[in-house]
């Protein structure tokens, strides 16, 4: 799609019923789901995409039951997509199991299930029943001009439009984020080798698993189907030189690891390796100080290694607190705008700091250092996990927006 042609300035003199004009910056998970949410919810929303198509890449993602709740309140129905998850069992690389975590036991809990899907699948629900209009691909922000009565975003090609809010969901080297000045992102010192591979007749469709070694980790997560989302986990550093043959390089760590590993690794090839790997990022949080009609949402707000795989979880839980400040505005709880912006951040900023902290662990240690966690029982494993999970998710304000728009529904 072009990008924008030259638009007319809105009508500041409009009446104040008109709906707000919003602009999304990044059409991945984040800035879908808030667009799917803000259109539920009434408002005039738009997205800006710098690529010239919507094509997703990056293998599959896992969607918990923090971000499975969100989707159906997007109504975003994920019926029969991905695989669902039964179980994470944890091994050390001399083939000692660690835990097995149940995640029966979490979906009991919190409601809804664990999947893995394809990130091309979960885009493609999200894309369903969303109007093309409402997306502007070829369309890269060079700049962002604030007002007092709005912002203004300029394009590469000398277009440039204007609106009541803008919503940078532009990931990891997001404009809006320079804008607002927050802090860059810091490399933790490692690297994933991923993506999805065929792998016939797999056992255990239902059952996720992770290896951990001392220099690295790798982690086999089925994907629906035949597909198995893999990564190998090793240290990075900025100087990295890519090897020409990064097959050897990842057989060479993690190779008689486990035979479902050694698997993978036969059938890896070069090719199946060109995009990695993909650095690991930790963002500093921002605090929440005052920028007017401009905030933040997903990676370009709180990038964190994938480690604890709540990147897109936590996309999706900041969709759903960004829809309640905005309801809540305009119903005159928050105050103006500005004010539930910071509502939002303030809301978020606690709960995803936790989670950031727990995804920048370093998980790759020697055996001995990882024996005594072989003497923690499953039970109390998952049990921790799910508290961390129910306390970083905003279950009240969830149960309490899944009412109003059941509500709304009737």
């Amino acid at each position: 799609m072009p990008g924008l042609r030259r638009s007319a300035k809105p009508d500041r003199n409009a009446p104040s019923s008109r709906a707000l004009k919003v602009l999304v910056l990044g059409a991945g998970v984040g800035g879908l789901s808030i667009a799917r949410g803000l259109l539920r919810d009434g408002y005039d929303v738009t997205v800006f995409e710098q690529r010239p198509h919507l094509q997703a890449g990056g293998g599959a993602v896992t969607i918990w039951s923090n971000g499975e709740t969100v989707l159906g309140q997007l109504g975003v129905d994920m019926t029969g997509s991905g695989q669902l998850l039964s179980s994470v069992e944890v091994w050390t690389s001399s083939g000692r199991r660690l835990a097995t975590l149940d995640l029966t036991a979490i979906v009991d809990r919190l409601g809804a299930p664990v999947r893995m899907v394809p990130r091309r699948v979960l885009l493609e629900r999200l894309l369903d029943g969303l109007p093309t209009e409402r997306i502007r691909c070829n369309s890269r922000a060079v700049g962002v001009v604030t007002r007092h009565d709005g912002v203004q975003v300029e394009f590469d090609d000398g277009s440039w439009v204007e609106g009541d809010l803008l919503i940078g969901a532009d990931g990891l080297h997001s404009v809006v984020r320079d804008v607002i000045g927050a802090q860059p992102a810091e490399p933790t010192g490692w690297c994933s080798w991923q993506g999805l591979v065929t792998l016939p007749d797999i056992a255990g469709q239902h059952v996720a698993q992770v290896v951990v070694g001392e220099r690295g980790n790798l982690g086999l997560w089925p994907a629906g189907g035949s597909e198995v989302q893999w990564w190998f986990d090793l240290p990075w550093s900025p100087d990295f030189v890519r090897p020409e043959r990064p097959i050897e390089l990842i057989r060479s760590n993690f190779a008689g690891w486990s035979d479902a590993a050694d698997r993978v690794l036969a059938i890896l090839t070069d090719d199946d390796l060109a995009h990695s790997p993909y650095p690991h990022f930790r963002h500093p949080i921002p605090r929440p100080r005052g920028h007017g009609a401009l905030t933040l949402l997903g990676d370009a707000a709180h990038t964190m290694p994938p480690t604890f795989a709540q990147g897109t979880n936590q996309a999706l839980l900041d969709t759903m607190v960004l829809c309640k400040a905005m309801s809540d505005f305009r119903s005159g709880t928050n105050g103006d705008l500005p004010s539930a912006l910071r509502w939002y951040e303030k809301t978020r900023r606690p709960r995803v700091m936790a989670v950031s902290r727990v995804a920048s662990l370093q998980v790759a240690h020697g055996e001995a250092v990882l024996r005594p966690a072989a003497m923690v029982s499953d039970r109390l494993i998952t049990w921790a996990l799910t508290m961390f999970l129910r306390t970083a998710s905003h279950c009240r304000l969830s149960a309490e927006v899944s009412r109003e728009l059941g509500a709304a529904h009737r």
